[in-house]
Protein backbone atom coordinates (compact mmCIF):
# COMPACT_ATOMS: atom_id res chain seq x y z
CA UNK A 1 0.00 0.00 0.00
CA UNK A 2 1.52 3.42 -0.88
CA UNK A 3 1.83 6.06 1.88
CA UNK A 4 -0.61 8.12 0.45
CA UNK A 5 -3.20 5.20 0.40
CA UNK A 6 -2.46 4.43 3.86
CA UNK A 7 -2.54 7.98 5.11
CA UNK A 8 -6.32 8.49 3.18
CA UNK A 9 -7.03 5.09 5.13
CA UNK A 10 -5.76 5.68 8.38
CA UNK A 11 -7.27 9.96 8.64
CA UNK A 12 -10.88 8.33 7.28
CA UNK A 13 -10.46 10.58 4.13
CA UNK A 14 -9.66 13.44 6.09
CA UNK A 15 -8.74 16.77 4.21
CA UNK A 16 -6.41 18.57 5.70
CA UNK A 17 -4.63 20.13 3.30
CA UNK A 18 -1.62 20.00 4.41
CA UNK A 19 -0.76 16.40 3.83
CA UNK A 20 0.05 15.58 0.24
CA UNK A 21 -1.70 12.53 -1.26
CA UNK A 22 -4.80 13.38 1.29
CA UNK A 23 -7.94 12.51 -1.00
CA UNK A 24 -9.47 15.70 -2.33
CA UNK A 25 -6.19 18.00 -1.97
CA UNK A 26 -5.15 19.34 -5.00
CA UNK A 27 -1.83 20.40 -5.65
CA UNK A 28 -3.08 23.88 -6.38
CA UNK A 29 -4.53 24.01 -2.72
CA UNK A 30 -1.57 22.28 -1.07
CA UNK A 31 0.93 25.02 -2.47
CA UNK A 32 -1.53 27.94 -1.29
CA UNK A 33 -1.66 26.42 1.87
CA UNK A 34 1.99 26.11 2.45
CA UNK A 35 2.38 29.93 0.94
CA UNK A 36 0.04 31.48 2.77
CA UNK A 37 1.36 29.52 6.02
CA UNK A 38 4.99 30.10 5.35
CA UNK A 39 4.40 33.71 4.82
CA UNK A 40 2.64 34.01 8.21
CA UNK A 41 5.32 32.52 9.76
CA UNK A 42 8.08 34.07 8.20
CA UNK A 43 6.11 37.07 8.67
CA UNK A 44 5.75 36.86 12.64
CA UNK A 45 9.54 35.99 12.83
CA UNK A 46 10.62 39.05 10.98
CA UNK A 47 8.65 41.30 12.88
CA UNK A 48 9.57 39.81 16.01
CA UNK A 49 13.32 40.51 15.09
CA UNK A 50 12.38 44.14 13.93
CA UNK A 51 10.10 45.20 16.44
CA UNK A 52 11.86 44.54 20.17
CA UNK A 53 11.28 46.86 22.31
CA UNK A 54 12.45 50.42 21.93
CA UNK A 55 15.50 52.30 23.44
CA UNK A 56 13.95 53.48 26.97
CA UNK A 57 11.17 51.23 27.26
CA UNK A 58 9.73 49.73 29.83
CA UNK A 59 10.22 46.19 29.22
CA UNK A 60 9.96 44.35 32.23
CA UNK A 61 5.47 45.08 32.01
CA UNK A 62 5.90 41.91 29.47
CA UNK A 63 5.53 40.09 32.13
CA UNK A 64 6.55 36.96 30.41
CA UNK A 65 3.27 37.36 27.92
CA UNK A 66 4.93 37.27 24.49
CA UNK A 67 5.90 34.03 25.75
CA UNK A 68 3.18 32.79 26.44
CA UNK A 69 1.32 34.14 23.57
CA UNK A 70 4.24 32.66 20.81
CA UNK A 71 3.59 29.18 22.67
CA UNK A 72 -0.61 29.55 22.78
CA UNK A 73 -0.73 29.92 18.75
CA UNK A 74 1.82 27.00 18.45
CA UNK A 75 -0.03 24.95 20.52
CA UNK A 76 -3.50 26.01 18.50
CA UNK A 77 -1.93 24.95 15.87
CA UNK A 78 -0.59 21.21 16.59
CA UNK A 79 -3.56 20.61 18.62
CA UNK A 80 -5.87 21.55 15.61
CA UNK A 81 -3.43 18.85 13.51
CA UNK A 82 -3.58 16.44 15.98
CA UNK A 83 -7.49 16.69 16.42
CA UNK A 84 -8.25 16.10 12.90
CA UNK A 85 -6.36 13.21 12.77
CA UNK A 86 -7.84 11.53 16.18
CA UNK A 87 -11.78 12.14 15.37
CA UNK A 88 -11.57 11.79 11.42
CA UNK A 89 -15.09 10.90 11.32
CA UNK A 90 -16.01 15.24 12.33
CA UNK A 91 -14.19 15.62 8.79
CA UNK A 92 -16.33 18.18 7.30
CA UNK A 93 -17.15 16.21 3.67
CA UNK A 94 -19.82 18.47 1.53
CA UNK A 95 -18.14 21.51 0.95
CA UNK A 96 -14.59 20.72 2.26
CA UNK A 97 -13.41 22.78 -0.65
CA UNK A 98 -15.59 25.85 0.23
CA UNK A 99 -14.03 25.32 3.87
CA UNK A 100 -10.77 25.13 2.46
CA UNK A 101 -11.01 28.61 0.76
CA UNK A 102 -12.73 30.22 3.12
CA UNK A 103 -10.31 29.07 5.75
CA UNK A 104 -7.15 30.30 3.29
CA UNK A 105 -8.98 33.58 2.69
CA UNK A 106 -9.09 34.24 6.34
CA UNK A 107 -5.72 33.46 7.04
CA UNK A 108 -4.78 36.23 4.25
CA UNK A 109 -7.24 38.46 5.92
CA UNK A 110 -5.98 38.48 9.05
CA UNK A 111 -2.39 38.80 7.82
CA UNK A 112 -3.60 42.01 6.11
CA UNK A 113 -5.49 43.44 9.25
CA UNK A 114 -2.20 42.81 11.18
CA UNK A 115 -0.03 44.17 9.35
CA UNK A 116 -1.98 47.26 8.16
CA UNK A 117 -2.91 47.72 12.11
CA UNK A 118 0.86 47.57 13.02
CA UNK A 119 1.79 50.08 10.40
CA UNK A 120 -1.09 52.82 11.48
CA UNK A 121 0.39 52.02 15.24
CA UNK A 122 4.10 53.23 13.70
CA UNK A 123 6.94 52.96 16.39
CA UNK A 124 4.24 52.63 18.87
CA UNK A 125 3.95 49.13 18.40
CA UNK A 126 6.52 46.29 19.87
CA UNK A 127 6.48 42.83 20.43
CA UNK A 128 6.92 42.57 24.10
CA UNK A 129 4.83 44.88 26.24
CA UNK A 130 6.98 48.14 26.72
CA UNK A 131 5.90 52.23 26.59
CA UNK A 132 7.88 55.01 25.31
CA UNK A 133 8.64 58.61 26.86
CA UNK A 134 5.69 60.63 25.21
CA UNK A 135 3.84 57.93 23.71
CA UNK A 136 0.48 58.76 22.67
CA UNK A 137 -2.72 57.01 22.42
CA UNK A 138 -3.57 56.33 18.54
CA UNK A 139 -7.17 56.53 17.65
CA UNK A 140 -6.83 56.21 13.82
CA UNK A 141 -7.55 53.52 11.64
CA UNK A 142 -8.64 50.55 12.84
CA UNK A 143 -7.75 51.49 16.10
CA UNK A 144 -10.90 54.16 15.85
CA UNK A 145 -13.12 50.63 16.54
CA UNK A 146 -10.57 47.97 18.31
CA UNK A 147 -8.10 48.42 21.00
CA UNK A 148 -6.33 45.65 19.80
CA UNK A 149 -6.23 44.96 15.82
CA UNK A 150 -3.64 43.53 15.11
CA UNK A 151 -4.23 40.66 17.74
CA UNK A 152 -7.94 40.51 15.49
CA UNK A 153 -5.84 39.53 12.94
CA UNK A 154 -3.60 37.19 14.38
CA UNK A 155 -6.96 35.60 15.72
CA UNK A 156 -8.25 35.49 11.94
CA UNK A 157 -5.27 33.98 10.58
CA UNK A 158 -5.59 31.19 13.43
CA UNK A 159 -8.82 30.32 12.64
CA UNK A 160 -8.64 30.22 9.14
CA UNK A 161 -5.91 28.03 9.39
CA UNK A 162 -7.85 25.34 11.49
CA UNK A 163 -10.51 25.62 9.27
CA UNK A 164 -8.11 24.91 6.22
CA UNK A 165 -7.92 21.84 8.12
CA UNK A 166 -11.47 21.03 7.38
CA UNK A 167 -12.31 18.83 10.37
CA UNK A 168 -15.40 20.52 13.09
CA UNK A 169 -13.50 19.25 16.42
CA UNK A 170 -10.35 20.64 15.04
CA UNK A 171 -11.66 24.34 15.24
CA UNK A 172 -11.64 23.67 19.97
CA UNK A 173 -8.36 23.81 19.34
CA UNK A 174 -8.83 27.98 18.77
CA UNK A 175 -9.35 28.03 22.30
CA UNK A 176 -5.76 27.98 23.09
CA UNK A 177 -5.06 30.96 21.36
CA UNK A 178 -7.52 33.13 22.86
CA UNK A 179 -6.82 32.35 26.18
CA UNK A 180 -3.04 33.43 25.47
CA UNK A 181 -4.17 36.47 23.98
CA UNK A 182 -6.62 37.21 26.62
CA UNK A 183 -3.47 37.26 29.03
CA UNK A 184 -1.44 39.56 26.55
CA UNK A 185 -4.60 41.99 26.43
CA UNK A 186 -5.36 41.99 29.91
CA UNK A 187 -1.19 42.65 30.94
CA UNK A 188 -1.13 45.34 27.64
CA UNK A 189 -3.88 46.98 28.89
CA UNK A 190 -2.55 47.04 32.51
CA UNK A 191 0.58 48.67 31.33
CA UNK A 192 -0.71 51.41 29.43
CA UNK A 193 -3.32 52.41 31.62
CA UNK A 194 -0.74 52.86 34.27
CA UNK A 195 1.90 54.64 31.78
CA UNK A 196 -0.58 56.40 29.29
CA UNK A 197 -2.72 57.37 32.17
CA UNK A 198 -6.59 58.73 31.63
CA UNK A 199 -6.21 59.59 28.09
CA UNK A 200 -5.70 55.43 27.62
CA UNK A 201 -8.86 55.02 30.63
CA UNK A 202 -10.95 57.04 28.31
CA UNK A 203 -10.01 54.86 25.11
CA UNK A 204 -10.93 51.69 26.69
CA UNK A 205 -14.15 53.52 27.91
CA UNK A 206 -15.20 53.98 24.48
CA UNK A 207 -13.87 50.78 22.18
CA UNK A 208 -13.95 47.08 22.35
CA UNK A 209 -10.56 44.91 22.77
CA UNK A 210 -10.97 42.74 19.73
CA UNK A 211 -14.34 43.57 18.18
CA UNK A 212 -16.30 45.98 17.12
CA UNK A 213 -19.46 46.72 19.77
CA UNK A 214 -19.06 43.20 20.72
CA UNK A 215 -16.06 42.13 22.92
Amino acid sequence: MAFSDALIEATGSVFPPIFFGNQGATIPSVVAFWVVFYAWIGSEVWLGYRRRHPAGGVADQDAGSKWWLISSIWASVAIGIGLAFAFPDAAIVGARMVAFLVGLLLMIAGMVLRWYSIRVLGTSFTCEVATRPGQQVVEAGPYQWVRHPSYTGSLLTVVGMLLCLCNVVSLAAMIVAVAGYANRIRVEERALAKDLGHPYRDYMRRTKRLIPFVV
